[in-house]
């Protein structure tokens, strides 16, 4: 934990986890105010998770959810009845502590000079001069200036970053991102299999951000593209030259009733957190026999094809641990298909029909009570209307539906759907020449995959430079995408396809059969795919991933 200071009543700090309570007793806090909205990153537990943990530790707990940036007067003036109503001393926490610095500041602007908040926000290492237009104080708000300023700093960002280091070494480039910690999100489905340790997908952002960019530890607020300038918390300001903006997704857990309230425990899962994974495995291991279900939201989300890996490895362990027979697997995907490129389909029902897997198309898991161990689903008819369908579990394994997070979707970037509206082909924004999108919070039809990524980097890349004047001609992305469908221990169906959904198969047919599960694919799964995305695609490599120019 990162504890800083504010007062003595007061310390803020980035996300806490479920583990931390007892030492946040012991250190003798004792109320928690959370001002940070489920499902902004891929390792945060609900608050609903952690607020069951600070009840059974003795500790106060609060919900106040701030998107970044967008704190308010009324906001403030209730965090600061918290601090004046609820016992002391107080935690508040967000994904960096920034959030809660900010509340906090506003809340004390009619009580203390503007001077002292910021010389408190200073020493505890954030930079509140930002808010000088709201608070009436003449301090200069901070500001800065890049060529190339990336938000995101993802697989899509730091791949971007290097690619355009590798053209033009020596390139003005600040990414934009507050968390610590990159994740190698594509192995989650085998840690929630048993087969990867959860350590080895995650590293620190300094060892995987390149030396030559400039990392600011911050969240966006908002875009002001007409000024070429970025807003970010605190009311700082970063301009720039070009944009690139590869934000990622938002996992809407909320959006499914009772969820938050029983991930990790009552055999409720996902491998789509770092911290459930493994739990996933638990349950695996654990079921002797019983109800096992797996689920899948409307599209788009990230990776189609992970609800279904999650499904065939486990039902392959309890086949080999000779269980199978004893457990009802069933698939519950809202949509009307098994996979969304047709080619891959027959292998794939193979598996469904050897496991005995029950295959339930068109309905959505809307409410789930895990102490009672029921899920409810609904399905949406023809004529619009509802039907609710509910329905027993051991162990379900969840999908949660996502969205774009909250700061694109609010911004002049967006679609109507709220995805950064970007060209297919370029990647360049339809309506801002200097602004660029890729990886997942963009509105292509492409699949949300780390292979998408690796693909569009390089053309983003190339295509800032170009319109830099550093590069001739316009590179495009064809729509490629990757899903290794994991169907058992040993062997994977490996799925490439471009837009349209046509099948692009980087391999000759002879070495891997995309359409047919391999040996060779699970091997480039579990030994290749991890170094290369480690050493090759954040490192700026483009193997098997150079851009194609527009004639």
């Amino acid at each position: 934990m990162n504890i800083k200071r504010l007062t003595d009543a007061l310390s803020v700090s980035p996300q806490i986890q479920v583990a931390d309570l007892p030492a946040l007793r012991a250190a003798g806090f004792r109320t928690l105010i959370c001002n940070r909205p489920d499902g902004e990153g891929p390792d945060q537990p609900t608050f609903a998770e952690i607020a069951a943990a600070a009840r059974d530790e003795g500790i106060e707990a609060r919900y106040l959810p701030v998107e970044s940036g967008r704190v308010s007067d009324a906001d403030a003036r209730l965090f600061g009845e918290y601090l004046h109503g609820l016992p002391g001393p107080v935690l508040a926490y967000c994904r960096s502590g920034m959030r809660s610095a900010t509340l906090w500041a506003l809340s004390r602007a009619s009580a203390e000079p503007f001077a002292g908040i910021v010389a408190a926000g200073k020493a505890a290492g954030y930079d509140l001069t930002g808010l000088a237009g709201r608070m009436a104080s003449p301090l200069v708000v901070s500001q800065e200036r890049h060529d190339i300023v990336i938000v995101g700093a993802g697989a899509a960002g730091i791949a971007t970053a290097s690619s355009l280091l590798a053209r033009s070494p020596g390139l003005d480039i600040a990414v934009i991102d507050p968390a610590d910690t990159h994740y190698y999100q594509p192995g989650w489905t085998m840690v929630g299999a048993g087969v990867f340790r959860p350590e080895t997908t995650a590293r620190t952002m300094d060892d995987v951000l390149p030396g030559e960019v400039r990392w600011i530890k911050a969240a966006v607020a908002a875009f002001e593209p007409e000024n070429h300038a970025v807003v970010l918390e605190g009311c700082r300001v970063v301009r720039y030259s070009q944009l690139i903006v590869c934000a990622g997704l938002k996992l809407d857990w909320n959006a499914i009733e009772g969820l938050p309230q029983t991930l990790g425990r009552n055999g409720v899962t996902s491998n789509y957190r770092y911290d459930l994974a493994p739990y996933t495995w638990r349950l695996v291991q654990e079921l002797k026999g019983g109800r096992a279900l797996f689920t899948q939201p409307p599209m788009p989300i990230k990776c189609a094809g992970a609800p279904q890996k999650a499904m065939y490895l486990s039902s392959d362990h309890w086949r080999r641990a000779g269980r199978l027979n004893g457990i009802d697997v069933e698939f519950y995907n809202a949509g009307a298909v098994l996979f969304g490129v047709a080619d891959y389909v027959p292998a794939l029902m193979k598996y469904v029909e050897s496991y005995g897997i029950k295959l339930n198309f068109g309905l959505n898991l809307s409410a789930i009570d895990g102490e009672a161990k029921r899920a409810t689903f609904t399905r949406t008819m023809a004529d619009g209307a509802t039907e609710r369908f509910e329905t027993e579990f051991d162990m379900i394994h969840v999908v949660p539906p996502q969205k774009a997070p909250d700061f694109i979707a609010a911004s002049p970037l967006a679609d109507a759907a709220g995805w950064l509206d970007v060209d297919p082909t370029t990647l360049r924004h339809k309506r801002f020449d200097n602004v660029y999108g890729l990886g997942d919070v963009t509105n292509t039809p492409n699949a949300k995959t780390a292979a998408a990524a690796r693909k569009q980097a390089p053309v983003v890349a190339h295509n800032v430079l170009a319109a830099l004047g550093a590069m001739p001609g316009i590179a495009k992305y064809d729509g490629y995408g990757s899903c290794p469908l994991t169907v058992e221990r040993g062997k994977i169906v490996l799925a490439e396809f471009l837009y349209g959904g046509k099948v692009a198969p980087t391999f000759p047919g002879w070495l891997i059969d995309g359409k047919h599960p391999s040996r060779l694919a699970w091997l480039l799964k579990e030994r290749i795919l991890p170094p290369l995305y480690w050493r090759g695609m954040l490192r700026g490599k483009e193997w098997l991933a150079r851009p194609r120019l527009a004639e």
